[in-house]
This record gives C-alpha cells, structure tokens and sequence, in this order.
C-alpha cells in the first residue's frame, strides 16, 4: 500500500497541475469561442485525434505494450532495450503514414463523427480545423509511447508532467486568438487565418509535450537507434493480444460516433446544448479519475503484471483491492460533491466572454448528471487491467461491447424520450447507466479468473466512505440552498462561495470523519500530507 501510495502521489501531483492548467485552457477556450457553432466545431475537430489514437495505439498500450515490454525486460539479454527502440521506431513510421492520410480524409471523418450538412458554415470550419490538428496524431503517439516506456522504468514523473507543456502553450495560443480576433466566436466571420491559429497552435501544443517526453526518456538511459529488423519486433505475439484490444477500442468508438452525432444533433435545435457542453462536462467529469484513478492504474499494471508472469496471485488480488480502496477513497466523496455543486463548478470556469451564464449552468447541470458514472466508471477501468496483466485482452472486448451496446440503446432512447435542451443529460445518465453494469459483469468475470477480489472487504470499504462523505453531501446541498436564497440564478460570486464553502470546506470535513472514521486509505493520505506540512 505504501509503495502504490507513494508511485500515486508522484503522478497525482503532476497530473493535478495538469488538470488545473487544462482547467484553465477551457476556459480561455470558452471564452474565446464560446459553446456554440465554432466551440462545438473546435471540439469535434480537437476530438478527433484522441479517437484515431485511441483505435491505434493508446489502448494498446496498457493492455499489450506495457506487457511485452516489462517481459523483453525480463528475458531480453540487453534488457528489452533493442525491443524498446523496434516498437518506437515502428510507431513512428506508422504514426507519420497515419496523420497524413487523416489529413486528407478530414472532410469524411467530420461527416462521419456529425450530423452537419456538408454544405453549412460549421461543417467547413470544422474540416479545416481538423486539417490543423490531425498532424498531431504523430507527436502524441510518439511521446505515448516514450511514456510507457518510462512507466515501465517506473518513471511516472514526466508522463504526468508533460501534459503541463502542452496545456501552457495552448492557453497562450487561445489568449492571442481571444486579443486578436474581435469577434471569434461567429463561425459566419472566422477566417482561415484564424483558424489555423486555433488549429496549429492545438497541434504546437502536443509537440511541445512529445518533446518533453524524449528528452525524459533520454535522461533515463534510453538511446534511439531507429531499428527496422521487425521480425524481432515479436509483432505476431503482439498481434495475437492486441488483436481483442483494438476490438474492444473499436467497440467504444462507435459508442463515441453515436453520442457526437447525437449531440450535434441537439445542438442544432438548440444552440449551446450540443457538443461542446457535452466534451466540456464529460472533461470535469474526468479530473478525479485522471489525478487518481489515471496515477493508481499506471503505478499497478506494470507490478500485476510482473507478478502474474511470476504466478503471484495473492500479489494480484492485493494490489487491486488497494488500488479500488484507494481510487474510492477520493472518488466517492468528488461524485457527490458533482451531483450536488455541478452548475456552481462550471459557471465560474465557463460562464465568461464568448459563453453565456446560462450556458455554462447547462454545462454544470450535465456534470451534475456524470457524477453517478464517478465511482462505476473508475472501477470499471481498474478491473479491465486485471485482464490485461494476465495478458488477456479478449474478456475486455466482450464487456466493453456489452457495455457500450447498453450504452448506445440508453442514448438512443433518452434522445428520442427527452426535449432537445435535457439531450446532452441524458447521453450522460445513459453513460452512468452503462458503466454500472459494466462493472457489474466485469467483477464478476475477473473474480473467477483471479480467485476472488475480496469483494466483500471492498464492498464493507466503500459502504464506510459513502456513510463518511454523507456530511459533506448534506453540507454542500445547504449551501447550494442558501445561495439560491440570497443570490437567485446562479453567478459567479455565489458559485465561488458555493465552491468555497461546499467544496472547499465539505472535502476537509470528509477527511476529518473518514480519519476519525479509520478508513485506512483516508488515514494514509492524510498522514502523508500532514507529515510532508511539517517537514
């Protein structure tokens, strides 16, 4: 536990600055261009390279390569180190070859991931947008690469740093764009001009972070010696694991293509209900998961795997009840804090410039909906990498199919069921829905591979924090209440003392009960903190 802890907070605190920083960057987005036609074009075209990647590479990547790399390292004579330079070398070539055929194809992927007609303003900006940002696919896969292989050397710092890179010199892309242009968010006016600022100062942005993580790879020892003698690149065994892998990717990306289709839709009928709300509550949703669940999971595969390859299941089973116990010891009381304070998060981030008031409470009213798929969709994520220690990528694909399958009949249904302003909510409730299950099926197949996962301790864990984080819940809720009050609709004072009181002071009473509680994982965490305020 204290190994974990210690690898955790390594990564928490760089992937906290990060999120801060990408905080930071929407905001100057939303202001720039708001969450109307040219926020939701930008936010199609900036999604984009995440799915390909995704379809690629980076589910790949802690499924299959972390595998094969921790096993060269163990039965390579050099060390892995010749495997390490083919599979670099390999991703580079393909990840080139890749952005360039994206680049020219942007036209169809933008009509497949929307509803937008071919021949409106939005559709055009957002191909050409997409024309901007797709050279990035090279960069980031490269330096996804570069990271697993220091995460394998258990160098988790700049993995969890370099995103801070990024993040930087994009917000001071979208401050000269906001300076610049007068009047950026009509999508009738922008100029090319103007949108390759917004499109190539996104892509600057991950060279930057691919840049930071070769030179961390360099100062660890890794030389580059491009090597394309691929028949040692054991790309069968690869393809054999990776096979399930890019199946189950390929599974979730078309629940991806449903829900932007989708929520285009709605933003056509109204506008700032559509995709930019969507990606701008589902990225707050993901700041809890991203410090701790993202930090947990990338200290705990590379150790699963070296003790499944040793037969160490006890090992196995508890370094996942630790991870679970852990990622829910901050998770749980965060999922209430978002059901309850959801429009007082997102106005004071989003209800600026270019983007209305009322359209940054739509946002947080979304946020409110993702905190149930909180707690579900962090322990979906952790139990999926019981499978892939065991070098198991198949089981995955049959739940996440399953899963999304749930997920996209939900969506479908809510859409149809509900008025166009509550649709982007409901593609939300249906993703809690989904991931649920999900976990549901998921612990039930990974217990019987692993021999039980102590379900009943963690079960017994995480009924005590939610009991803990009910005082916080009930201390926000009276907050929200009171604001309501004296204030009336929501602004931005009354959110900053709504965030303040019931965020603020509602996670130091959480802490207090759970330690006074003895919630173990509350009381590490505490002690870790407070020991390092006195030194």
């Amino acid at each position: 536990m204290s190994r974990l802890l210690r690898a955790s907070a390594i990564m928490a605190a760089g992937t906290m600055v990060s999120r801060v920083t990408g905080f930071v960057r929407t905001m100057v987005l939303a202001y720039a261009i708001g969450t109307a036609a040219l926020g939701d074009a930008y936010n199609v075209a900036y999604a984009i390279p995440y799915s390909i990647l995704d379809l690629l590479l980076l589910g790949v990547l802690s499924s299959v390569v972390v595998p094969m790399i921790v096993k060269a390292q163990q039965r390579d004579a050099d060390g892995g180190r010749a495997y390490e330079q083919r599979l670099l070398t390999l991703a580079t070539i393909a990840l080139i070859v890749v952005a360039a055929l994206a680049v020219l194809a942007a036209p169809l992927i933008i009509d497949l991931y929307t509803d937008w007609d071919r021949g409106e303003r939005k559709f055009e900006v957002a191909v050409r947008l997409a024309q901007f940002i797709l050279p990035q696919l090279a960069f980031f896969g490269i330096g996804a690469v570069a990271g697993a292989i220091l995460n394998t050397r258990d160098r988790f710092a700049a993995p969890m740093w370099a995103p801070v890179v990024n993040n930087l010199v994009v917000i001071c892309v979208m401050v000269a764009y906001a300076i610049i242009v007068t009047n950026g968010s009509d999508v009738d006016a922008v100029t090319n001009g103007e949108l390759a600022l917004l499109g190539l100062g996104t892509t600057a942005g991950i060279v930057a972070q691919a840049t930071v993580l070769v030179i961390a790879l360099k100062r660890a020892g890794f030389r580059f010696v491009a090597r394309f003698d691929l028949r040692n690149a054991r790309l069968g065994e690869m393809a054999k694991m990776g096979v399930w892998t890019i199946g189950y990717v390929v599974v979730t990306q078309l629940g991806f293509l449903l829900t932007t289709n989708l929520a285009s839709a709605a933003g056509d009928v109204v506008s700032g209900h559509g995709v930019s709300p969507y990606t701008l509550a589902f990225q707050l949703f993901q700041l809890p998961y991203g410090v701790v669940g993202v930090s947990v999971i990338t200290a705990m595969l590379p150790r699963m795997s070296r003790a499944v390859a040793e037969g160490r299941f006890d090992e196995v089973r508890s370094e996942f009840g630790s991870s679970v116990r852990l990622v829910g010891a901050v998770m749980v009381p965060v999922s209430l804090l978002l059901m309850v304070l959801g429009p007082a998060i997102a106005v004071p981030l989003y209800g600026h410039g270019a983007n209305t008031v009322a359209n940054a409470v739509y946002i947080g009213n979304v946020l409110q909906v993702y905190g149930l798929a909180l707690v579900p969709f962090a322990v979906f994520q952790l139990l999926l990498r019981v499978f892939y220690s065991f070098g198991d990528t198949r089981t995955p694909v049959f739940v996440g199919a399953g899963t999304t399958a749930v997920n996209a009949a939900l969506m479908v249904l809510l859409y149809n069921l509900l008025p166009a302003r509550y649709a982007v909510m409901g593609l939300a409730l249906a993703y809690a829905i989904a991931y649920a299950l999900g976990a549901l099926l998921a612990w039930v197949l990974a217990s019987r591979r692993v021999g039980g996962l102590g379900g009943w301790q963690v079960c017994m864990s995480m009924t005590r924090m939610y009991l803990a984080a009910l005082p916080t819940a009930v201390l926000a809720l009276a907050t929200v209440w009171s604001m309501q009050e004296i204030f009336g609709m929501p602004g931005f004072l009354d959110s900053v003392i709504t965030l303040a009181v019931g965020g603020g002071l509602g996670m130091i009473l959480y802490l207090w009960v759970a330690h006074r509680a003895r919630i173990p994982e509350v009381s590490s965490v505490v002690g870790m903190v407070a020991g390092r305020v006195r030194r």
